[in-house]
């Protein structure tokens, strides 16, 4: 006991960063406050230990007999030890960044991201840290976060920040070129890489599932994935429903289910498309927040009611994003008995955590949902296998009668393979091969947006003032149309989306915008962005994007289901991204596993740039928004995809002198099958 005595005076006294000595009083909740359900939770006596001598190690020796009965009961009840009284008390918010203290303004930038993805109107569960997507959490405890906030305001331009899971592992000597933050989350080692390893990972308090932009603190709330539903629907209404390049989806319908984080963008995204949505959730607070946000037209409490306000609004052709208070299954239920004409059918339920909450079984409340799993996981298993099966025989009805399905990359076709049902694998034994029916990004994001290099830029006028967010618009749809001549549909549909972008009230939180770009049209706003801030126009800004883009991510599962050389089980794009991004200078990066899809079905990378107007950040621009982009389209090329092949040729042209990505030749398809019969042995 002694030499474990003496060991904790020496580390308390070379600690210069620790938590406060006076323990911040027991934690207070808000009621109305969304609360996480209880994790699962399956520790052995010793691994019980073990988490809870993990989670002390954050806290001063004096505080042990005070804190260890607290953290024990948090690991019991809510399955992972939070450490709420260690959340500051009142309102997180993503402030002015002059608001921050710091030593340099990345530590001060990054302060607003985190804060922006834990205020009550952003994140899904705040207490619990969890940002969007049902587990995507900016780290893994509240300590963490009193820690990572001490040590970015004592960051400098010539150190570097990094994190393991949420854990700020220190402060290193870099330089200014190099990286303020490095953080990575949930990188397991390949045989153990399982959501039933992960939950015990999680549960032991080594492991932060990060999701995407949850862990990486770009989340922008909602908006961050309006764009790109809105593109997918209008693009999937051209590509299937025979729409022209220049209509809308006006009377058109349009159904789906929940209303949470990234969820909550399918209602406006519908209205802005023109169309007509049902969207259905079974958690009322969720439908409360939308409404009030004016992201639902209408709330309906039965699957009858909800079909009819849809008919009066597509006979009166407006726009409506209607909510249904309810489960998907009797919307679809309904749906199929009554013959109801749905034109665009999906999905967006958190089926990456679909035994943890993610997604209700039909004829349960969203209450009985978490109290049976508090009580029983294993019968609440059962009821969600059920309710898959159920859900995949009527949306095989329904396409049947020429509903378009496509799956929203939220893991939902692998949730009802798990479940049971074989056959909706294409080759009717496992994932190898696919699903029967295609993923967006498989069918319609990969082909139209990604083999070009579109994806879901992004970024957060670090002044919080909506003035400066104006003039970024104006500036952002600026360099769109003299990025190229003449214009494609993509730049056309991206600059009608920034210019109505204030119209459509897309902020939720601090001033934000979401832009899918392509790699010129990303250097060229950025470029312009960081002159308004050298001349002064603007205050700081934050650069980012979705890791959900063209080379941010591998997944099977969505990023890379339209790469079709057999090397979309590969993890190489995304790690080589990150660690590009690192080489070249971007402010923050972040390397996941899991993302949108879940543990062991993704690799994700992303990165954060803060504009202060210096020359230094131009060059930063040059290399690094380049690199970003066009890493992921030269690996498509090499796919042979198409667009991709005709996008590196033309930067292949554009940059003679420095650049030069390697291209395939294609052989005929009908010669090679010729050739391998005429060999092949079965």
């Amino acid at each position: 006991m002694a030499a474990v005595t003496d060991t904790n005076d020496d580390v308390s006294k070379s600690l210069r960063f620790q938590l406060d000595e006076v323990l911040p009083p027991p934690a207070r909740f808000e009621s109305e406050i969304r609360r996480a359900p209880k994790r699962t939770f399956r520790l052995t006596r010793p691994e019980t230990e073990l988490a809870l001598k993990n989670a002390l190690r954050y806290i001063h020796p004096k505080h042990h007999t005070t804190m260890a009965p607290e953290f024990l009961n948090e690991l019991f009840t809510r399955g992972r030890i939070y450490g709420y009284r260690f959340r500051p008390e009142g309102l997180i918010e993503g402030k002015p960044i002059d608001s921050y203290p710091g030593r340099c303004i990345e530590g001060k930038a990054f302060q607003v991201m985190i804060d922006n993805n834990l205020d009550f109107r952003i994140a899904l569960y705040p207490y619990e840290l969890v940002t969007y997507g049902e587990t995507g959490q900016v780290c893994q405890n509240w300590m963490q976060y009193r820690l990572i906030k001490k040590y970015l305001e004592a960051l400098t331009t010539e150190t570097t920040l990094v994190l393991h899971s949420g854990h700020p592992l220190g402060l290193f000597r870099s330089s200014a070129q190099a990286p303020r933050v490095i953080l990575t989350n949930a990188l397991m080692v390949g045989m153990y890489d399982n959501v039933e390893q992960y939950n015990r990972a999680a549960a032991l308090g080594i492991a932060n599932y990060g999701q995407m932009t949850a862990g990486g603190w770009m989340y922008i709330g909602p908006q961050g994935i309006v764009h790109g539903t809105y593109n997918t629907l209008a693009i999937a209404g051209r590509l299937k429903l025979g729409i022209p390049a220049n209509g809308n989806l006006k009377g058109k319908l349009f159904v789906s289910s929940g209303l949470g984080g990234m969820s909550g963008a399918q209602g406006k995204a519908i209205h802005i498309a023109g169309g007509v949505g049902i969207i259905a959730e079974v958690d009322e607070s969720r439908i409360r927040t939308r409404r009030e946000q004016g992201w639902v037209t209408d709330v309906t409490m039965t699957p009858g009611n909800a079909f009819a306000a849809a008919r009066a609004a597509i006979r009166e052709q407006r726009p409506a994003a209607i909510a249904f208070t309810g489960n998907i299954v009797d919307l679809l239920d309904h749906a199929t008995t009554h013959s109801e004409k749905i034109d665009l059918l999906t999905d967006q339920t958190s089926c990456h955590a679909v035994y943890d909450g993610g997604y209700c079984p039909q004829g349960l409340s969203f209450g009985g949902r978490t109290e049976m799993l508090a009580r029983d996981p294993g019968k609440f298993k059962k009821l969600v296998d059920q309710s898959l099966r159920k859900q995949f025989e009527l949306i095989r009805s329904l396409t049947a009668k020429g509903t378009y399905f496509f799956d929203y990359g939220n893991s939902f076709m692998k949730a009802v393979f798990d479940a049971g049902v074989k056959e909706i694998s294409r080759n009717g034994k496992d994932e190898r091969d696919g699903f029967i029916w295609p993923s967006y990004v498989e069918d319609i994001l990969g082909p139209e947006l990604f083999d070009y290099g579109y994806g879901p830029f992004r970024w957060v006028c670090l002044s919080g003032k909506e003035d400066d967010l104006i003039k970024t618009d104006e500036a952002a749809a600026e360099c769109i149309r003299s990025v190229r001549t003449p214009l494609r549909y993509q730049d056309e549909d991206n600059c009608r989306w920034v210019q109505d972008a204030m119209k459509n009230r897309l902020v939720v939180g601090t001033q934000a915008r979401i832009l899918y770009q392509d790699a010129e049209g990303r250097m060229q706003i950025a470029l312009k962005f960081n002159q308004l801030v050298r001349d002064k126009q603007v205050g700081p800004i934050m650069l980012g994007r979705d890791h959900h883009d063209t080379g941010g991510t591998d997944s099977p599962f969505r990023e890379t289901a339209n790469i079709k050389d057999g090397s979309n089980i590969m993890a190489d794009m995304a790690t080589q991204c990150f660690a590009g991004n690192a080489a070249r200078g971007m402010s923050l990066v972040a390397l996941h596993n899991g993302g949108g899809v879940g543990i062991g079905r993704a690799i994700n990378g992303g990165f954060g740039l803060v504009l202060d107007g210096s020359a230094r950040i131009d060059s930063v621009i040059k290399s690094a928004i380049a690199w970003d982009v066009m890493g992921g389209v030269a690996r498509r090329a090499w796919a042979r995809n198409p667009h991709s092949i005709e996008t590196c040729l033309e930067y292949n042209q554009k940059y003679p002198d420095t650049d030069h990505i390697t291209l395939p030749f294609v052989a005929d398809d009908k010669w090679v099958q010729e050739i391998v019969s005429q060999t092949w042995k079965d």
